[in-house]
């Protein structure tokens, strides 16, 4: 892409803004307190993925809410690349909890667009067969026993399945769409 058409498609067209958008995060949990956000960039400084990636930066998240483009953040990838290691929340001299509202938009864009990265549904169907989200395999355990470790926990799947029905979360997987990329 070239520089001019990189300037044009950044470009923000009114019939984007959702101006209520940022009322409606703001009543969520989690995103409380995205309108305290002044842009100082701290949480993009401190931030472990942003070090590394021209493509994810708290701060652009933050703003892009208060200018209310709910659709250029929903289906923004940049969202899954947050690790939820807090030191954005950490270090934000308004407390504004970043995480909480990256948490509260990914949770947005599986609702409404009903798009989720494969290694999402991947770790849930493994704790829905197996009770973790890691598949264990019979040569784990062995080597477990081997060094004298007890066993692992009977992970109790009948439960599992119960709050993957209440939360919606097993009909959520049968109809997601995924993506395997990230760009970073």
């Amino acid at each position: 892409m070239s520089e001019v058409q990189e300037k044009v498609s950044n470009v923000i067209k009114a019939k984007e803004v959702d101006p209520k958008f940022k009322y409606k995060m703001s009543k969520m949990h989690g995103a409380e307190k995205v309108m305290l956000c002044f842009q100082c960039g701290t949480c993009t400084a401190d931030c472990p993925i942003a070090r590394f990636s021209e493509f994810y930066r708290p701060r652009r998240i933050a703003r892009m809410v208060q200018f209310g483009l709910k659709d250029r953040l929903l289906s923004d990838k940049a969202l899954w690349l947050c690790s939820n290691c807090f030191t954005c929340v950490d270090h934000c001299p308004q407390n504004v909890e970043i995480a909480g509202i990256v948490r509260v938009l990914r949770n947005l864009t599986v609702k409404e667009n009903k798009v989720i990265p494969l290694v999402y549904t991947v770790l849930a169907s493994n704790l829905l067969k197996g009770g973790y989200v890691y598949e264990i395999r019979e040569m784990h355990h062995k080597k477990r026993a081997g060094l004298g470790l007890p066993p692992l926990p009977k992970p109790n799947l009948e439960d599992i399945e119960k709050i993957f029905q209440i939360t919606g979360s097993s009909n959520l997987l049968k109809g997601v769409e995924t993506f395997e990329k990230v760009e970073s």
